[in-house]
């Protein structure tokens, strides 16, 4: 498959990086220097939620930079030594990241866990298939973190890996994971008042990529389209006739699209459907900093959330009013 907005791939490619791990798995691998877990990631949302339990007790670092199309990339040769050292690799799962799941697996440090949180997290009977991801095609959509409680099953399921690979360190684990739950619980009854706000007829989502299938089902909104296709070609002029004609006649007051990868379609079917087109979207790139309280799972969620409920005609208010400190500082590592 390829995706509409295609970005270079890293130099390289996979049998690079496959020639890299091989060798750097000929040395023994172990916790870090300082006797703390190595634990590697994929998309940031993924590290995010991972280093806010982890805290201090373990090394996190991410591999799949921000901003990237993480359902295309491959990690490129700088990833060898971090897959080949770490003790534990968290990935979303559910097909989101077949590449670096198959090379984590193939030449990671033998011994060292292979977590598929989506996997874990979510019964077969729970999958969501829809415009980018048909059942034909056999891959669920695999956005879980987009559902607060979703996330939190993610954190849960964190908690518990990390509490076995380190039992000494299970303790704080804990209270770094109730920290966690508390910011969960306190996003998802803002959310609930800031839908409480726009009319049913108001909830509705056309997004550049459909990310949010299962944030819909949980806060009863409806998504009405993606304009990727399942194929992940471009739309065809009758695609875009179909979802031109189905946002005039829900009269939807916005369409939204990706400050990362912009699209020409969607503004087009905005101009033309006499809507307002909101192009700042971020499905795992976190905003603020490495280091800010918003460069966060909770960030994240908390601005793609408010820029929904605005741009729909709701207020926000609840959502800004949240306090984005009550989760552990994070010291994952982003690659950038």
């Amino acid at each position: 498959m390829r995706p509409i907005w295609r970005r270079r791939r890293p130099p390289g490619g996979a049998l690079a990086l496959a020639l890299l791990l091989a060798a750097a798995c000929s040395r023994p691998g172990t916790v870090s220097d300082d006797g703390r877990l190595r634990v590697v990631t994929t998309v940031a949302p993924i590290t995010s939620i991972v280093a806010a339990v982890a805290g201090d007790r373990a090394t996190v670092e991410g591999i799949v930079p921000e901003g990237v199309n993480s359902h295309t990339f491959e990690p490129p040769p700088s990833a060898a030594r971090a897959l080949a050292r770490a003790d534990i690799v968290f990935v979303n799962g559910l097909r989101l990241e077949d590449p670096t799941k198959e090379l984590a697996a193939g030449r990671g440090r033998p011994g060292a866990a292979l977590v598929e949180l989506g996997n874990r997290a979510l019964a077969p009977d729970e999958y969501l298939y829809d415009f980018s991801f048909p059942r034909e095609a056999g891959k669920p959509n695999p956005h879980l973190w987009t559902s607060p409680p979703l996330a939190l099953r993610y954190a849960r399921i964190v908690t518990d890996v990390l509490s076995r690979h380190s039992p000494a360190d299970a303790d704080a684990f804990e209270a770094n994971y109730a920290s966690f739950a508390g910011g969960v619980d306190a996003l998802d009854t803002a959310m609930q008042a800031a839908t409480a706000t726009l009319e049913p007829s108001r909830r509705k989502l056309l997004t550049y990529h459909d990310a949010y299938a299962y944030f819909a089902r949980h806060y009863g909104w409806e998504v009405i389209g993606a304009i990727q296709p399942s194929s992940f070609d471009e739309p065809t002029p009758k695609d875009i006739a179909e979802l031109i004609g189905q946002v005039r006649a829900q009269r939807v007051p916005a369409i939204f699209g990706s400050e990362v990868f912009p699209s020409p379609v969607l503004e087009q079917i905005g101009r033309e459907a006499g809507v307002r087109y909101v192009d700042v979207l971020r499905d795992d790139d976190l905003p603020g900093r490495p280091g800010d309280a918003e460069h966060s799972w909770l960030g994240l969620m908390r601005f793609n959330f408010m820029t929904m409920v605005e741009s729909l005609g709701g207020d926000a208010s609840a959502l800004e009013a949240l306090d984005l400190g009550v989760v552990p500082v994070d010291r994952a590592t982003y690659p950038q």
